[in-house]
C-alpha cells in the first residue's frame, strides 16, 4: 500500500489506533506501531509524569514510529507538550479543542499535527490553523464524540469535497471492509479504537473489554450532549442520566451526576454499574479479545479479499 498518511508517517498500512483513554497505553500502542499501525498513546487519561513514563517505554518496545493523543481540554497540557517536545515526539494527535492554540508551537519544533473533528467547518479550521492532517469522526465512533451526529459515510466525503489534507476516517471501523469502504469515499487511511480497544494489549479492564464483546447493536448510546458528547455502553449509571433526562435536569445537575472519574471507574477498574463505558457503535461486531498482530493481520486479509472481488465485479 502507498498512499499519503502512509508517506506521512512512514508506516506500512493506513491504519491508526486510536488515543483511547484508559484504554491506550505504551502497550498498546507499541503492539499497533509494531504490526505496521501508527500508535498512539492516549495521554487524556495521563498525569504528566505518567505520560512521560509511558512515552519512554514506548520507545524501549518499538522502533517505528508512534505518537501521543491529547485532548485540548485537558487542564494540564501546556507540561503535556513540554513533556512531547522533551521526549522529541513527531506525531500528535490533538483533539476537543481549538487547534490553532497548539499546532503553531508543535510544528515550530518539527512535530507532526493531525486533528480530529466531526463537521467541515472544524476541518476549515484545522487546515487554517496548519494541521499536516484532519480525522473526519462519525457520531459511531466511541468516548467524546460531536452534537451534529454526522455518520461516518456522510462526514468523510463533505470534508473530502472540501479539504485538500491528507484524509483519515474514524467512526465505526473496526474491519477491513469497513476500512475500504471509507476508502472508496475518499479517505488516505482509518482510525481504529473500538477494536484495538478489545485486544489483550488495551489497558482497559479485562470486565470492560468482555462487556464490549458482549455488546449488541442497540448496547451505546450517544448522551450528555449538553456537557461534552459521550457514546458508551447502556448500565446502571446511563440509567441514573436518562432518569436524570426525564426529570429536565439543568446541566449543572447532570454535571453532577457525572462527577469526576466515572471513566477510570468503569474502563481501567471494571465497575461496569457506576462507570462510564466509552465505546463506539462497532463493539456489536467485536466478539473476541484478540492480539493486536492478529487483529491487524484480519483487518489486511478482509481488506485485500473485499477488495479484489469488488474489482471482479462488472457493472
Amino acid at each position: 500500500m502507498e498512499n499519503k498518511i502512509i508517506k506521512l508517517f512512514n508506516i506500512k498500512y493506513p491504519i491508526i489506533q486510536a488515543g483511547m483513554i484508559w484504554c491506550s497505553g505504551w502497550e498498546l500502542a507499541s503492539a499497533a506501531s509494531n504490526a505496521g499501525a501508527l500508535g498512539l498513546i492516549g495521554s487524556g487519561s495521563m498525569y504528566p509524569d505518567i505520560l512521560s513514563h509511558h512515552i519512554k517505554k514506548c520507545k524501549q518496545a518499538t522502533n517505528k514510529p508512534f505518537g501521543v493523543n491529547i485532548p485540548l481540554l485537558y487542564p494540564n497540557i501546556d507540561q503535556h507538550i513540554e513533556i512531547i517536545l522533551k521526549e522529541k515526539i513527531k506525531i500528535v494527535f490533538t483533539s476537543a479543542g481549538n487547534p490553532a492554540t497548539w499546532t503553531k508551537i508543535l510544528k515550530k519544533n518539527g512535530v507532526i499535527v493531525v486533528h480530529v473533528v466531526a463537521n467541515v467547518n472544524f476541518a476549515k479550521k484545522a487546515e487554517e490553523s496548519g494541521v499536516d492532517a484532519i480525522v473526519a469522526e462519525g457520531f459511531e465512533a466511541g468516548g467524546h464524540n460531536g452534537i451534529e451526529e454526522l455518520t461516518t459515510l456522510c462526514l468523510v466525503p463533505l470534508i473530502k469535497k472540501q479539504n485538500n489534507l491528507p484524509l483519515i476516517a474514524a467512526g465505526g471501523i473496526g474491519s477491513g471492509s469497513s476500512m475500504l469502504a471509507t476508502m472508496a469515499l475518499g479517505a488516505d487511511a482509518v482510525q481504529i479504537g473500538s477494536r484495538f480497544a478489545a485486544s489483550i494489549e488495551s489497558s482497559a479492564h479485562m470486565s470492560f473489554k468482555k462487556s464490549i464483546t458482549e455488546s449488541t447493536g442497540n448496547s451505546t448510546v450517544l448522551t450528555l450532549k449538553e456537557l461534552i458528547p459521550v457514546r458508551l455502553i447502556k448500565n446502571k449509571f446511563y440509567e441514573k442520566v436518562l432518569n436524570a433526562y426525564k426529570r429536565h435536569a439543568s446541566k449543572e445537575e447532570l454535571k453532577i451526576l457525572l462527577g469526576k472519574g466515572r471513566a477510570k471507574k468503569g474502563m481501567f477498574e471494571g465497575d461496569l454499574d457506576e462507570g462510564e463505558l466509552e465505546i463506539g457503535q462497532v463493539a456489536a461486531q467485536i466478539k473476541n479479545v484478540k492480539p493486536v498482530k492478529q487483529i491487524m493481520s484480519d483487518i489486511i486479509k478482509e481488506f485485500r479479499e473485499i477488495q479484489s472481488h469488488i474489482a471482479s465485479i462488472k457493472i
